[in-house]
């Protein structure tokens, strides 16, 4: 019988006689230089870890579908779109942000929502969060905002005193720090929480119009929480239990859902906006812009193996198809730069050609050698262009329409002149809240805000009251009391 099982091999197909003996001068003597595969097992298990992600480095991931049931063609001329009852298979990645790859899934964090779709016009990538804003607004300010999440280069220790100094310092945060601190910021895995695509983007129809849009997938599966409580019993309990519930659900064939929705604003709707529509930090009314429905994401493919599928995933806002483009929005257009260059460093100049990146539909360029080409390469054909021998073409009729900018002058513009309102949505999303929520969010903020230490701690934590008086006067009463900051000590730092 034992013929008949398969041998273990090097990685370069050769036989292995003794896969758990190294070759030693007689049994009790030193290993000899000349036993390959002993250098060969080892030095593979040295370089098993690549880089983790600098962000959303903890990650859970399935694959599925999306399907098409709602007609949007006025808007799009997608193709994965432009017929009812279309699918396309999906590979959707969930994260926390700011932890390390064993950080416990029940942190309070933003949850990464990356969607890639396999299209016939090439791989698009929505990459958003579980919230329709973020911190900052300017992408000149992401090293800096994440440098406060990570850890303390002195202590090498999580400090809440970098947060709230960073937060207390950049009111533009305040949005995102409510919601964070409500129970929002502890979701109960990722099956419970909806997905947005958070930027502003833009689509384009078969005529070369354009309107602006903004995704959210809203979860079919109900909105749920853990409290600040139950997420740190879940820490104790079960650090990958969303990782664990996701697998198991897609395991057991209860397949979680997703409706994608739109909103749409025209150009002419831009200019009247009361805030920036291309802010990161600002939603869009869903009074005045209303959900349109588009269809339907189901996860019903769990990856076989996680490294292979869910570690080498590499999601990219620079990756659209024809019919979806960019916006103004300056976040974006940062991430369009940024994430192919995380994923070269992480992965390698063709981290594209990995299975679960890769398009499987034609690829077709002249980008040619690197790290890790596993495609041939090319073969014989020239890798430039043009050339005599191909008939390659440009692909004139994907060309978008004009792009008409605001001005022609370039200059480095204060990310908040004339768009200082920091307080509104905030304070509008406080007052949202039932009386059991407002609650929630007042100890959350509070708890978080009592490790605040240092020299520093009465004035930043005064400078964060402020926001938070300014957003709400209830909202910042209930924080100051929980803090035991009196009215006496607050009223020099009080607005005037």
């Amino acid at each position: 019988m034992e013929e008949n099982k398969k041998k273990i091999t090097t990685a370069s197909g050769n036989p292995v006689p003794f896969y758990q003996d190294s070759m030693t001068a007689g049994p009790r003597g030193p290993i000899l230089l000349q036993d390959f595969f002993l250098h060969e097992k080892l030095a593979h298990f040295n370089r098993e870890r690549i880089p983790e992600r600098i962000v959303h480095a903890k990650g859970s991931g399935a694959y599925g579908t999306f399907t098409v049931t709602h007609d949007i063609s006025k808007y799009t001329k997608a193709k994965f779109l432009n017929q009812l009852g279309k699918e396309t298979r999906v590979f959707l990645r969930f994260s926390t942000v700011g932890g390390e790859r064993g950080s416990a899934d029940s942190e309070r964090d933003p949850r990464g929502f990356a969607l890639k779709f396999y299209t016939e016009d090439g791989n698009y990538d929505l990459v958003g969060n579980n919230t329709p804003v973020f911190f900052i607004k300017d992408p000149r300010k992401f090293p800096d905002f994440i440098h406060t999440q990570k850890r303390d280069p002195y202590t090498n220790c999580k400090s809440a005193t970098m947060m709230w100094d960073f937060w207390s310092l950049n009111p533009e945060s305040l949005h995102q720090v409510t919601i964070l601190m409500s129970d929002r910021g502890t979701p109960y895995g990722f099956r419970h929480m909806h997905g947005y695509g958070s930027h502003t983007f833009s689509m384009i129809n078969a005529n070369n119009e354009k309107v602006f849009v903004k995704f959210h997938f809203r979860t079919q599966q109900g909105i749920k929480n853990l409290t600040a409580e139950e997420a740190d019993q879940m820490r104790a309990k079960d650090m990958d239990y969303a990782q664990r519930d996701l697998y198991t659900s897609i395991e057991n064939g209860d397949f979680p859902k997703w409706k994608l929705y739109i909103q749409v604003m025209t150009d002419e709707q831009t200019k009247t906006f009361k805030w920036n529509p291309f802010d990161l930090t600002k939603v869009w009314s869903q009074k005045e812009y209303p959900l349109i429905e588009v269809g339907v994401l189901e996860l019903n493919e769990n990856p076989d193996n996680y490294f292979a599928h869910v570690e080498q995933a590499a999601f990219a806002p620079a990756h659209v198809v024809d019919g979806i483009s960019f916006s103004p929005d300056k976040m974006l257009q940062g991430r369009i730069l940024s994430y192919p260059d995380a994923h070269r460093y992480r992965l390698g100049a063709n981290f594209e050609q990995i299975p679960v990146n890769r398009c499987p539909f034609m690829v077709n360029n002249y980008q040619r050698d690197g790290y890790m080409r596993v495609d041939g390469n090319g073969g014989s054909t020239p890798n430039y262009f043009p050339n005599s021998f191909d008939d390659n073409r440009e692909a004139r009729e994907y060309a978008e329409p004009a792009l008409h900018l605001d001005s022609a002058i370039a200059d480095h513009y204060d990310r908040n002149a004339n768009d200082d309102d920091h307080y509104t949505q905030p304070g509008d999303l406080y007052r949202l809240l039932d009386q059991e929520q407002k609650n929630h969010l007042i100890a959350n903020i509070v708890g978080a805000m009592s490790g605040i230490e240092g020299p520093k701690r009465d004035e930043i934590v005064m400078r964060q009251l402020c926001h938070w008086f300014r957003a709400d006067m209830n909202l910042g009463m209930g924080v100051a009391k929980g803090l035991g900051f009196s009215m006496d000590k607050l009223s020099e730092y009080m607005p005037k």
